[in-house]
């Protein structure tokens, strides 16, 4: 994706990530974040979780990596995220975004990025600033 290529309004494509326990498990020890709320829902509900939740980092990472899909050669500036509620382990969340601001002289694209459940109901959010090439 070239800066040249993207409108104001442009919907990326939506995508499910995999957020079973397997895969968050994998995650969570690959970053040193070994705490059973990630993983055991019994665990997390003595947390006063609803059940295992996926770190907000990796629901973060998620959205990063929907800009990448979208455009692999992207150089993601910033990521201002803020965190609504808990993705569930196991769970079918989706995430999109939309193109929000153009701005030609940095060749920056604002996007505003989404992480919603199967009930459709908007988990995390993210404002991200992101530089294509020419």
């Amino acid at each position: 994706m070239r800066f040249a290529d993207v409108e104001f309004g442009a919907e990326m494509p939506a995508f499910t990530p995999d957020v079973s326990a397997q895969t968050v498990k994998r995650f969570v020890t690959a970053a040193g974040m070994n705490f059973p709320r990630f993983w055991d829902d019994e665990a997390a509900r003595k947390e006063g979780l609803p059940g295992a939740i996926v770190p907000g980092i990796m629901s973060q990472g998620i959205l990063a990596a929907l800009v990448h899909r979208w455009a692999p050669d992207a150089k993601i500036r910033h990521l201002d995220t803020t965190f609504r509620a808990p993705v569930l382990v196991g769970s079918k969340p989706s995430c999109k975004g939309v193109v929000t601001n153009l701005d030609p002289a940095t060749r920056v694209v604002e996007i505003d990025l989404t992480l919603a459940n199967e009930a459709g109901e908007t988990r995390v959010v993210s404002t991200a600033r992101v530089e294509l090439p020419s």
